[in-house]
């Protein structure tokens, strides 16, 4: 693994198992993306980019060789505008999450960071400042189209290189392990070979504006409370399994510039000083060759530099600035070597070169937001998930006169998650409210913005009379639901970073006004607008219900193409629905009854440090999400990979084979009278372990139209980790393949004979 086309060596045998056969979605069509690329194709962009720019180890070598000790260590530290006083932020540079200095004599341009994975967030920048807000990481991840989410990563670098950025901290895979998480909205799901394999699309998508992407949070960042003092504590193997795997398959098919650690410890050490995670893992086995770099205030002792942390963000925000002041006392002690800041200097150097940085200048445009504005609509009509459809309430026919829609400021946006992922979108914010509690009130409001739901309504029903109710009072709101010969409620639910949920309930009595409409009307639609799975007590009581997770500022048109019919639903879910709590693995957020804190350290972002100390481990171990619901033989509300469609598929001819490669073929059928997309799945159950998903495809199909589709699993995903042998390992044995339409639902299965093999990690 010394160069980039070894690195990718394995993609194209792994290229079946993600994304099954080619297909085409007519999302892709829509925002111009076409077929999906395969692992080899995107792994021949990559080596054809990097052999186009010349050999960027040598160019960084020689660079280095240039440049005096100052200059490289001014590459190993960034500052944040914020917290710079005006006169001394650089003039004519963009403000947002960072800024490191560059050597404009060898003409390495200065670092200029923002943040995040769902657009151009607006932090620093001019008052009135906008860009195009991508729907959230859960509703990119329920398309399972590495095309569509490439292709929203293409267009917000676009719109970074335009703001003048050239490193984008996009990327985010950390799964969802607990569906209380406040940042899950941001990620890609429960699962590490859907995780990995979008994210790795989105930073193929970044990276190809000639912008640094940074994958991240480096690892087991998997929930907000305690998360700059807590320790998770969990096994190698299950690491490998689970997270790690994750961010590895990310890394093998996007190869980002740089890896971002987290807050958090891992079995007792600081992410950003684990020399087990940045250099045995990241850089020994995977054979890494970007540059790491901190979360913003997560670095904790300039130990950090030796244990494979190249790079300290916003130096201001960490309680000293161990990367300038207290490594000239390391330096003048011995106990740093002058060598570190070579090695640190030269990676960063490689992925400026490797990503084009270097050979790019910025140069400052005009955006077309209106075209980067139908990238977000086709996004989210890509996955918004219909959950139940029961009478076909869905799709509103065009002949209803009287269409009630109730709750969720559907007036005024559509809700946006929390913190430095958030994007001020085209046309600006309609509605914020405070909320959240100490860090996360600190950074972030309740916010509402982009087309309202009720005007893209009345434009997709234009013969209809469309009322809107607030849903403050249940009793009026019921009156106009018992009016409407359809009902559309709104219901919505919150996230942000720096805060999780306690419970996965719907807040402030929104379960009552479901129920109480529901009473009024048996035509009422639920659609959710969320950034987590949450508990619906009253499901039972309606007959459509659909996820809209955080849509994006164009959304809501979207959605009204999927009440009308416009668009046929294709998402599917990539997280599990619990029936309650109590089916978790851990039934309360891990330290939300730890002890305050004595004091807090200082109150900057991400420093803030509300409770004492805690450590946890996942009960799960590497299976989480679906994987651990089908150990214990818990029956979620929605499953994993769940999504139907105005249309109905039929999947059969199953055929596995095994010996040393598993591979399963079979055949996809429209069997209903309109064109859609199907999601067909296919799971392994090893012996003595949880079913995995091992690929899937997501073919286009006319009605009565078939497609062969075949799958290869990763020897990875269906094998363990074993930590003495420091191998992956394929046990021989019979291993059961199901066909599913999600994890719990199953067309057909078959049986295959394993033989052992090994590779290495």
């Amino acid at each position: 693994m010394v160069n980039a086309r070894k690195r990718f060596g394995a993609a194209s045998v792994r290229a079946r198992a993600f994304a099954g056969a080619t297909y085409l979605s007519y999302v892709a069509l829509a925002i111009g993306v076409g077929a999906s690329p395969t692992l080899a194709q995107s792994a021949d962009r990559a080596a054809a980019k990097t052999s186009a720019a010349g050999d960027p180890d040598a160019r960084a070598r020689d660079a280095l060789a240039q440049m005096t000790a100052e200059e490289k260590r001014g590459l190993l530290y960034g500052s944040f505008p914020m917290l710079l006083a005006p006169a001394k932020r650089p003039a004519g540079v963009a403000s947002g999450a960072g800024i490191v200095t560059g050597v404009p004599r060898l003409g390495i341009p200065m670092q200029v960071q923002t943040d995040a994975s769902l657009g151009v967030n607006n932090i620093g920048q001019r008052k009135g400042d906008v860009a195009t807000s991508m729907p959230s990481g859960l509703l990119q991840a329920s398309t399972w189209d590495p095309a569509v989410v490439e292709a929203g990563g293409r267009m917000i670098a676009s719109e970074a290189r335009q703001k003048g950025f050239n490193v984008m901290l996009a990327g985010g895979v950390n799964l969802v392990r607990d569906p209380r998480a406040g940042r899950n909205f941001e990620y890609l799901g429960e699962d590490p070979l859907l995780a990995g394999t979008l994210v790795g699309h989105q930073i193929l998508g970044i990276q190809s504006a000639n912008i640094i992407s940074t994958i991240k949070h480096f690892a087991l960042n998997d929930q907000e409370t305690g998360r700059n003092v807590h320790s998770v504590n969990m096994g190698e193997a299950a690491m490998r399994e689970s997270d790690l795997l994750a961010f590895q398959i990310g890394i093998e098919i996007g190869n980002p510039g740089s890896v971002m650690c987290s807050y958090n410890r891992i079995n007792q050490v600081y992410a950003c000083e684990n020399k087990f995670l940045l250099t045995d893992v990241l850089r020994k086995d995977w054979g890494y060759k970007g540059y790491v770099m901190s979360d913003w205030g997560a670095v904790q002792s300039v130990n950090a530099l030796t244990a494979g942390l190249d790079q300290q963000s916003g130096e201001q925000v960490d309680v000293k600035r161990w990367f300038t002041k207290e490594l000239d006392v390391a330096l003048s002690n011995g106990s740093v070597p002058a060598s570190a800041i070579d090695v640190a200097a030269l990676r960063i150097l490689r992925s400026m070169y490797a990503t084009g940085v270097i050979d790019h200048p910025l140069e400052p445009t005009p955006i077309d937001y209106a075209s980067n504005g139908k990238v977000a609509r086709a996004t989210a009509a890509a996955g918004i998930v219909l959950l139940k459809n029961e009478g076909n309430v869905l799709p509103v026919a065009q002949t209803a006169s009287r269409i009630a829609v109730i709750g969720g400021h559907a007036d005024v946006g559509v809700i946006s998650g929390g913190g430095s992922s958030q994007v001020t979108p085209v046309g600006g914010w309609k509605l914020q409210v405070r909320s959240g509690t100490g860090l996360a009130a600190m950074i972030s409001r309740k916010s509402y913005g982009g087309t309202a739901p009720l005007d893209a309504i009345r434009a997709a029903f234009p013969q209809a009379q469309v009322t809107f109710d607030d849903g403050t009072d249940v009793a009026r709101a019921a009156s106009v639901a018992k009016a409407a010969d359809v009902v559309i409620v709104l219901a919505e639910k919150w996230a942000t970073e720096a805060e999780d949920h306690a419970d996965t309930s719907l807040p402030d009595g929104q379960d009552t006004l479901i129920e109480t409409l529901a009473a009024a009307n048996p035509r009422t639609v639920v659609a959710l607008q969320v950034g987590n799975p949450v508990q619906m007590p009253w499901a039972g009581k309606v007959p459509a219900i659909i996820s809209l997770w955080f849509p994006g500022q164009e959304g809501a048109s979207a959605f009204a193409d999927v009440l009308s019919g416009k668009v046929n639903p294709s998402g599917h879910l990539p997280v599990t629905f619990p029936a309650s709590v109590t089916q978790l693995p851990l039934t309360k957020v891990p330290g939300s009854d730890a002890p305050a804190a004595d004091k807090m350290t200082r109150a900057t972002y991400g420093i803030n440090a509300d409770t004492k100390p805690f450590d946890f481990s996942y009960p799960e171990g590497s299976d989480a999400g679906y994987r651990w619901f089908d150990a214990k033989k818990e029956q979620p509300a929605y499953a994993f990979g769940h999504g139907l469609s105005y249309t109905t598929f039929k999947y059969d001819g199953l055929k596995a084979t095994g010996g040393k490669t598993l591979a399963a073929t079979f055949t996809v059928t429209n069997t209903g009278n309109r064109e859609g997309a199907a999601v067909p799945q296919v799971y392994v159950r090893a012996p003595g372990k949880a079913k995995r998903l091992i690929g899937w495809a997501k073919p286009m199909l006319r009605p009565g139209e078939s497609k062969t589709v075949t799958v290869t699993a990763d020897p990875r995903v269906i094998g363990s980790f074993d930590e003495k042998a420091h191998r992956w390992v394929v046990t021989p044995g019979t291993y059961v393949v199901e066909l599913g339409y999600s994890a719990t639902d199953t067309a057909a299965t078959a049986n295959v004979k394993m033989q052992r093999q090994t590779r290495k990690p």
